[in-house]
This record gives C-alpha cells, structure tokens and sequence, in this order.
C-alpha cells in the first residue's frame, strides 16, 4: 500500500499543490511539543479532497473516462471530483444532499460538474447515486472507500514528513476514514513507530464507537457543525483504521470552534470546522506531547462566510 501513496505522489507532483506546513510558537508553548500543521486549506479547492479524486480519475479506463464519473457529497470531494474531472477532459455528475452549503454547490457548479441534489438522509445521496449509475453506467469515485482515493489522500501526510522529518504523533480527522486511513500508510511507511491518531466529533462519533467494538457502527442524524465528518467510516477504511491507527478521540461542538478561533486569530488561518477538528483533539484530548514532534492534517478552509461579511456591511451601512 505504501508504494501506491509514493506512485500518487509522484502522479500529482505537477498538477497538486505542495501545501505549506506552519507552526506555531504559541501552540508549542501550550502544548509542550513541537507542533507541524500541514495546511490543506491552501490545496486545490480548499481542501485534501483534491488529491484523491485526481488521483482516482487519472487512472481510470478510456472506456469509463468516456462514461463520465459519478460521486456523492455535501461539499469538498464534490469540487475536488468536479475539478479533477475538468482538468482530465471528463464529464463528472454530483450528487449533492439539497442542503449542502451555497457557497459549494457553486464552486461545484463553478467547475464545470452538473449537480442533481438529493434527499438529507444518510442514505439518500448514495440511493441516488445508484440509481444515476445504473441509467448512465458512470463509474463512481466514492469520496473515501476507494482505494486510489486513499492513496492520494495520503499524499499529504508524505509531504509533511519529507519535509519536516520523522514525527512521534500524527493525527487527522475522522469522517468516512479516508484520510486517516491515507495518513496511516504513509506514516507507517515513513516513520513506523508514530502513532496515528483519529480525531472525531462527539456529536458524530461513529468511527470512536466503531474503533472501540470493532464493528463498523453506521452514521444516524450526526448533529456537528464538522459538515465534512458526518459520513460512516467503509469496509476499506475500517480495515486500515484497525491495522494502523492507534486510538481514536472525540471533541465537542465548542471544542471545535475555539480551535477555529485559534487558526484564525494566531495564525491567519482560514480553517473550516472539520479541518480544526485535529487542534481540537491536541487542546483538548488526553495526549501527552511533551517533547513531542507532531504533525497535524489540517484538511480544509472552505467555510461559508456569507454572515460574517453580512455583519460587516451592517456596521458600514450604521
């Protein structure tokens, strides 16, 4: 597994962006060690998603390029699908809950993809989905049980430990598990005896309660403002959880949101609630990092700041 994150390496060299890792000395004086965030928020589409919908696409079939693709998602992997697809010359259809966030289904649109919107349900976008697949006979890259997905979601985490060197603790956020099981590979390719790290919302703590009895327990009504953690983890990434990630730990809503306030007034870091979710488990989990190196996937920045420039325009119109 470890040789396919170093082929998606080098299959996006030139087409991904190299994200830059920041620190932090106020965060390494709060935590005792020393902290490396690699910052996916300046990946293409705001987001780590890029790398393993490229990734995936680029590999597939002329049959099933010619086809079209096909994925479900509320945000992130809907833009990265719908840009990987622009830029490799094939048609790509989302299917997108009909709540999804204004500003991603425009950026989605923005693309080039065509969106059909679903039901909120978990099980409505994949339901539609199948349904679309079996009319058009697209070929589906699912946003985190695919293999090649996971490849290239691992990328990042090989980035960061080139760059910065070995680390003792690695620790990313937990959805549908694609990359933290991504992130596991390359670090356990890299630098064997790091611990990987989940981290979760406790409002949609399925990936906890399935790490901790062993058996995937599904996603219901998650309720966190982490929109980009609500998936259940597959069959593919549950494996690869087991197999190399050492514990799993949940944050609250509020945990969150002060690790948002944190990236965004010390460091400048535009950062959505998923992609603080893993600074919310070193503030606040029951980790011992004291001289510690850790590295940190920060997975994401595209957040809808419609109300916040909303309020702003109310101060200048006062």
């Amino acid at each position: 597994m470890f040789d396919e994150v170093e082929a998606a390496r080098e299959r996006l060299r030139l087409i991904a962006n190299r994200t830059p890792v920041m620190t932090s000395r106020n965060l390494n004086a709060i935590t005792g060690g020393q902290i490396f965030l690699k910052c996916e928020n300046f990946q293409r589409i705001g987001a780590f998603k890029f790398r393993g919908a490229y990734n995936a696409i680029s590999q597939l079939p002329l049959e099933e390029k010619r086809k079209g693709v096909i994925t479900h998602s509320s945000g992130n992997h809907a833009q990265a699908v719908a840009l990987a697809a622009n830029l490799l010359d094939v048609n790509a259809v989302i299917v997108m809950p009909e709540n999804s966030s204004h500003v991603k289904i425009a950026a989605t649109r923005g693309y080039g993809a065509k969106i059909v919107f679903c039901g909120i349900k978990p099980t409505d976008r994949a339901e539609k989905t199948a349904e679309l697949i079996k009319q058009h006979e697209y070929t589906l890259i699912h946003p985190y049980n695919d293999l090649n997905v996971i490849y290239g979601a691992g990328t990042a985490a090989y980035e960061l430990i080139e760059e910065v060197g070995s680390l003792d603790m690695v620790l990313a956020p937990v959805g549908g598990g694609g990359l933290i099981s991504g992130t596991s590979i390359a670090v356990k390719g890299l630098c064997s005896e790091a611990k990987v790290i989940g981290v979760e919302p406790k409002n949609a703590d399925d990936a906890y309660r399935s790490f901790k009895t062993g058996k995937i327990v599904p996603s219901v009504n998650p309720n966190t403002i982490a929109d980009g953690l609500r998936t259940s983890l597959g069959n593919i990434t549950f494996k690869i959880i087991q197999e190399n990630v050492a514990d799993i730990l949940t944050v609250t809503e509020k945990q969150i949101l002060k690790a948002m306030k944190f990236l965004w007034e010390r460091m400048k870091l535009v950062v959505e609630p998923s992609g603080a979710v893993p600074l919310a488990g070193l503030r606040f989990g029951d980790l011992k990092v004291k001289n510690k190196r850790v590295g940190m996937i920060i997975s994401g920045g595209n957040i809808d700041l419609t109300a916040f420039f909303k309020l702003l325009r109310q101060q200048i119109q006062s």
